[in-house]
């Protein structure tokens, strides 16, 4: 993502969700086990736990700031076999990398800053730190996904008031540039949306096959 910053920082969301805190609070202990002992699943559902939330409190159409988040940070997930976003991702000189915990990102980061690298992107959004210098306090701040998933949000809602549409919205997350890098980012994002929006669809449905056949079975054995 590299367009400038919009004007002032965005502040800590202060209701958190108990489901949101609890996958914050188990990626954060990971920290401290050893690397080896760290899955996937520690970090695997705390970037879409915290977009939804993004997109429900700033009222983002459900599952398109998801589908930006698979286009920034998005890594592919053997065991669920589909792309999650990653929150300990950074991306510099064109290149994305995928860390295991927030502090090897933050570690990261401070060797790219250290060699005078300014162009970085970071967490699940991929928020860029040179164009939006003003988005969080610190890299604790940034790589925090409620905090960089908000951002986003708010980022992308001013871009839609801006732009006059969504599709117009996304291209400018990625660039100015309609033609050049703008509308080919958003048919990858409306390709993913298009995607998640189906496997949303499949689930809600097979739960409620699932909850129809239980109670069914339950009024026939009684």
């Amino acid at each position: 993502m590299f367009l400038p910053a919009t004007p002032s920082a965005t502040p800590l969301v202060t209701a958190l969700r108990p489901v949101i805190l609890l996958m914050i609070l188990v990626a954060l202990a990971a920290q401290f086990m050893p690397r080896t002992a760290l899955a996937s699943a520690d970090s695997s559902h705390i970037c879409a736990a915290a977009v939804r939330d993004a997109e429900t409190s700033h009222r983002v159409p459900r599952l398109l700031l998801h589908a930006v988040s698979l286009a920034e940070s998005g890594r592919w997930n053997k065991e669920r076999r589909e792309s999650i976003a990653w929150p300990w991702t950074v991306t510099a000189h064109g290149a994305g990398k995928f860390y295991p915990d927030r502090a090897a990102a933050i570690a990261a980061v401070k060797r790219l800053k250290a060699e005078g690298v300014k162009n970085i992107d970071v967490g699940c959004m991929q928020i860029n730190l040179m164009y939006h210098a003003n988005a969080f306090d610190d890299l604790e701040q940034a790589f925090d996904p409620l905090t960089n998933t908000v951002y986003a949000a708010k980022f992308l809602k001013s871009l839609r008031s801006e732009a006059g549409s969504w599709a117009h919205a996304v291209a400018r997350y990625h660039s100015s540039n309609w033609k050049g890098r703008g509308q080919p980012y958003w048919r990858k994002v409306h390709r993913l949306w298009n995607t998640e929006r189906w496997r949303d669809f499949r689930d809600r449905r097979a739960d409620r096959m699932k909850n129809y056949r239980e109670k069914h079975h339950q009024v026939a054995s009684q």
